[in-house]
């Protein structure tokens, strides 16, 4: 008898179907871990604008406003008070984006905090939402 070797369909489908009830295992452990560390990471980012917002404010008696914006962190702009201070290299390297990828949200005067308000629109990009979509601020303490 001439036999080839090799898998039988059915053997094939067993080890697709094993390994889709394994990926769906570890996607459904994995993910609040995943939307967990995406908060921290926005905590972590809001944390570090606030520090360079408030050298700005030191050196120049204001938060940016919300035209000026986070950039003015980054670039001196046209209409610095005390220019001769803005440090070499800004107060901050470089804005950092959500991890979603949008940029990160800056309002002087403040609708919802005491001094500004830094925010991420979450993973929708949009104002309101809930879990992954919900804005994360520095007003959430």
């Amino acid at each position: 008898m001439n036999y080839k070797k090799g898998f039988t369909l059915i053997e094939l489908m067993a080890v697709i179907v094993i390994l889709g009830i394994l990926a769906t295992f570890v996607v459904v452990n994995v993910s609040p871990f995943l939307t967990r560390a995406n908060v921290e990471k926005v905590k972590v980012d809001i944390a570090q604008l606030e520090k360079a917002l408030e050298l700005y404010k030191f050196n120049e008696n204001t938060y940016p406003s919300t035209q000026q914006g986070l950039l003015s962190l980054v670039i001196p702009s046209e209409d610095l008070k005390k220019p001769y201070l803005f440090p070499r290299g800004g107060y901050i390297s470089e804005i950092p984006t959500d991890p979603w990828g949008n940029p990160y949200q800056y309002e002087y005067p403040p609708q919802k905090s005491l001094n500004y308000d830094v925010y991420s629109l979450g993973a929708d990009g949009e104002l309101g939402g809930t879990g992954e979509n919900q804005d994360i601020g520095n007003w959430m303490r």
